[in-house]
């Protein structure tokens, strides 16, 4: 299975840290943020990466080069200066990522989720990973239903991490440019096409630097803890 790591956001919430560096490039705990993602994929034996550009795209294209310092394979999706949004951004890298289902996940998130189980995962267009509801999305955004299925509908919803598996049928009928991916998922979602699981472990949606700071201080607990 191949991988695309989203990372073309411009990062609006995280200014002025991202006027002069990519938000995926920003640190935490001495360490950028897509470099966590990069490492969890490989772990995971998904070593075949799609990374789309835009805002000072060529920062991370210099920094993360083709991949080899990972033991991985890294590709690049190129979108101009100003992006694609979500949909828009995969429809443009599907020459790169091929006919076969494809595991996408957010270069602004951490999360511990065991990325293995989704490469043999069995779903019809795609299959999302669900967390807690943060305090900046109270409400969250899907619900899970019978079977595992997906609706916006419904008294408990979590939110989207960030992290799912998509057939490129998905994209087929929107055109090439920008595009949101909401409005597609929640279409095939009328038709009970989308899939779903609720993961309960560590997630973090860092698009803030007061987010940038809290996991700064969480990955520093941790590497205490393990050495004490």
């Amino acid at each position: 299975m191949k991988a695309m790591i989203l990372a073309a956001g411009r990062g609006e919430r995280m200014r002025p840290l991202t006027d002069h560096t990519p938000k995926p490039l920003l640190e935490a705990a001495g360490k950028p943020l897509i470099e966590y993602t990069i490492e969890a994929l490989v772990a995971a034996g998904i070593t075949d990466i799609v990374i789309n550009l835009a805002h000072l795209g060529d920062q991370l294209k210099t920094y993360l080069g083709d991949g080899s310092q990972y033991q991985a394979h890294i590709q690049y999706s190129n979108e101009g200066e100003t992006g694609l949004e979500t949909a828009g951004g995969i429809k443009n890298a599907l020459p790169l990522l091929g006919d076969s289902p494809f595991l996408v996940i957010n270069g602004d998130i951490y999360c511990d989720f065991p990325l293995q189980t989704l490469v043999n995962k069995s779903f019809d267009l795609a299959h999302l990973v669900l967390a807690n509801n943060p305090k900046h999305n109270p409400k969250g955004d899907f619900s899970l239903q019978a079977q595992a299925t997906l609706t916006p509908e419904g008294e408990e919803k979590f939110t989207f991490s960030g992290i799912g598996i998509y057939h490129p049928d998905l994209f087929a009928e929107i055109k090439p440019g920008k595009s949101a991916l909401a409005p597609l998922l929640k279409k095939a979602m009328q038709n009970q096409r989308i899939s779903g699981e609720y993961y309960a472990g560590v997630w973090m949606d860092i698009g803030t630097p007061e987010r940038l700071e809290d996991l700064s201080h969480f990955l520093a607990s941790n590497t205490l803890d393990k050495n004490s």
